[in-house]
This record gives C-alpha cells, structure tokens and sequence, in this order.
C-alpha cells in the first residue's frame, strides 16, 4: 500500500475517533444539564426507566410538551384567593382532616389549572410540573398518594393525611410564590 493510503486510513482513524469522543462529551453534557434543571426527579425518573438514556428521553420529552403549555404566573387576586382557601383548608383539618386534605388536594390542583397546567390526568399534570417544580413534584404525588392510594384506617390514615398536607403546603407555597422580575437596574 502507498504511503498516501496508510495517510487516509489514519485521517479517518482519527475523524471517528473524534466523532465518538465529541458524542460522549455532547452526551455528558446532555446528562449534566437535565440532572441540573430537573434535580432530585432526574434520579427518580433514571431509576423508574430501563435506562437512563430512556430516561433522559423521559425527561426530554416532558420538557417539550411542557413548552407547549402557556403557563402563566397567578394574579394578585388569585394568589389572594387562593392563600385564603388554603387557611380554610388548614384550620378545618382538626375537625375533619379527610375533607382538609382533600381540599388541600384541589386547592393546588386548581392552582395548577389556573396556571396553565394540564388537567387530563394526574400524571401529566406531574410530569409538567416537574419542569418548573422538580424539588416539589415528588411531594405533590406523595401527598395525592396519602390522600387517593392509601387505604389506612384510622390513627394510621388520619397520619397519612397530615402528612398529605404537610407535602401539599410545600408544593402550595413555591406555586403561589410571586414570580420575581429580574433587575435590570443591576445591568446597567
């Protein structure tokens, strides 16, 4: 073989070896920055799914339809109207903890609605708020479990429903949050 081919082949060579190692890198870099924005739900996600290129596809996925969605901070009248349902919810929970739960429930569900959140079902209602939310969605289905999936009687149950609004005034409280502007006073 001349000279020239050994040349070639080598180029070559090289330009996959390239092509592989700009893969990985792109790929870690993938990896890093989903596992950044969706925080504790990457790990949950990774480990519920085959693989975590399956779950990253997960991941992907949701945040696509999520930029479908026009989500929209809360008014000030809605913010108001909802804190005063959720002291409601709250203070009727020592006389009636089941039905204070469940309010607490629809309370940040309707939250959600209101914010432009899909209400087909509940699990892509979580999925798209694990976009924005990713340190609360696992509370939010933790406490709708408590609430929905648990079939506890008594003492056991009425924990199960304090634990429901414990996590339901979490994800409550960072949803009604105010939306902060950034300052562009700062920037000048």
């Amino acid at each position: 073989m001349d000279t020239i081919w050994w040349v070639v082949i080598a180029v070559a060579v090289g330009l996959v070896v390239l092509a592989v190692l700009a893969w990985g890198v792109a790929q870690r870099r993938r990896s890093a920055e989903l596992r950044e924005s969706f925080g504790p739900e990457y790990d949950r996600t990774i480990d519920s799914t085959d693989s975590r290129r399956a779950g990253e596809r997960e991941l992907e996925e949701r945040k696509r339809s999520h930029d479908e969605l026009d989500i929209r901070p809360l008014s000030e009248a809605a913010r108001a109207r909802f804190t005063d349902d959720w002291q409601r919810a709250e203070r009727r929970f020592v006389d009636d903890p089941e039905l204070a739960a469940r309010e607490a429930d629809s309370i940040v569900r309707n939250v959600l609605d209101e914010e432009g959140y899909p209400d087909d079902d509940f699990d892509a209602r979580s999925a798209a708020v694990s976009v924005d939310h990713p340190d609360v969605v696992e509370r939010y289905r933790h406490g709708h479990e408590m609430v929905h999936g648990n079939g506890a009687q008594g003492e056991e149950r009425t924990e199960n429903l304090r634990k429901a609004m414990v996590d339901f005034r979490a994800v409550f409280e960072q949803l009604v949050e105010p939306v902060s502007e950034p300052d562009l006073s700062a920037q000048r």
